[in-house]
């Protein structure tokens, strides 16, 4: 009999979206469970990967059975609104992001049955670190360290891969009868272990404390590839007119206004990433802002009813201005995603499947740095 260690390792995705943790993990992996409650979410899924591992529906009704069976890995991007800066700050109690308490069941359902996963991941938005002052990760944490697992964090931003700066937190999770050889620490090391990470560990409670990890980890190997390589030479959205940008360009703030003095200073031409947010002016009302950046970076991508909404890509060389909403394939190839992958026809639908993805490398940094050392040193307990 073949021993399940030797096979291709198996995992399931929750809240999956289009599929981008499968993107990231790649053929070295088997889906065995794929599950979103947005049929046009699912949709996309199923264009891309086929829908023999998907189950449509909510999380909190869907059956467990399927996931009754040796499965490696759970991995969950639960909604993030009720703990980011863009929702009411509701968290665990939010309608939305409390949904992660319904993943958990179903990893209690797995663990009673004898079908624990070796490895949990879970991402979301780095503000849960404070969010009630640490409560709502510290709930997070408890919950998985019950459900019998050691639990670490990384804080890894996109713009270490990608040219998309997209901070994001992400909990890993390995089961307390594994053993941890080469993959922890004794203290916060790494790229990863930012400043944020480290002082809400300083906070923990004793009984954290105790089942905490400091998972070993280094710099990616490669630069990630430059904004311009993202440029989408024929792309779905129409160039402003003349009065549009003139319109935008007015909205800019004072510091944006300065950006593009300097990027019309330029001999060659300049990218800039334009998108708009409520500012307070002098008087203390809300007024919409038009915010530019050269940096090589795009803001990060937001579904187009939330936070900054969509972005502008901005082309300017000396006073010669064209701008136009980012193309389907541009938000794509900002995710990771390869040209191959089939977003929606339509466009705010493509653009809400990319801003509620997670980014495609940071899952294949994961796997090499993380999953495939906790999957061999598993193989190593079963063969001693």
């Amino acid at each position: 009999m073949v021993s399940e260690l030797n096979k291709s390792p198996r995992f399931a995705e929750f809240f999956c979206g289009g599929g981008m943790v499968r993107a990231g993990l790649g053929a070295g992996w088997t889906c065995a469970y794929a599950n979103d409650i947005d049929p046009m979410k699912c949709a996309t899924y199923r264009d891309n990967w086929g829908g023999e591992a998907l189950v449509e529906g909510d999380i909190a009704s869907i059956d467990p059975a399927p996931l009754m069976e040796h499965i490696d890995l759970y991995w969950a991007s639960s909604p993030c609104q009720d703990f980011s800066l863009a929702g009411k700050g509701q968290g665990l109690r939010g309608k939305r992001s409390g949904v992660f308490t319904e993943w958990a069941r179903h990893i209690g359902n797995a663990v009673e049955q004898g079908f624990a996963p070796r490895i949990i991941a879970f991402e979301n938005v780095t503000g849960l670190m404070t969010r009630n002052a640490g409560s709502d990760l510290n709930a997070v944490l408890r919950q998985l360290v019950k459900l019998g697992y050691r639990v670490g964090a990384l804080e890894i931003d996109a713009a270490h891969f990608l040219p998309q700066s997209r901070p994001r937190l992400f909990i890993v999770g390995v089961r307390q009868d594994l053993p941890l050889t080469g993959l922890s620490q004794s203290a916060a090391s790494g790229p990863f272990h930012t400043p944020k990470i480290q002082a809400y560990a300083r906070r923990l409670p004793k009984d954290l404390v105790r089942n905490w990890v400091w998972w070993h980890h280094t710099a990616p190997d490669a630069a990630p590839p430059a904004l311009e390589q993202m440029i989408d030479s024929k792309p779905d959205t129409q160039w402003l007119n003349e009065a549009e940008v003139d319109r935008l360009f007015n909205m800019m703030s004072e510091p944006s206004e300065n950006r593009m003095a300097k990027a019309r200073k330029g001999r060659k031409t300049q990218i800039g990433m334009l998108y708009k947010r409520g500012r307070p002016d002098a008087e203390g009302q809300m007024r919409q802002r038009a915010e530019v950046r050269f940096d090589g970076l795009a803001g990060c991508l937001r579904t187009p009813g939330g936070g900054s909404s969509r972005q502008t890509v901005v082309f300017v060389r000396g006073n010669q201005t064209r701008a136009r909403l980012l193309s389907s394939k541009e938000v794509a190839r900002l995710m990771g995603l390869p040209d191959s992958y089939r977003m929606p026809a339509r466009y705010n639908q493509a653009y809400q499947v990319a801003g509620d993805g997670v980014a495609v490398p940071i899952v294949s940094y994961l796997d090499q740095m993380l999953f495939q050392k906790m999957l061999a040193a598993a193989a190593a307990r079963q063969v001693a």
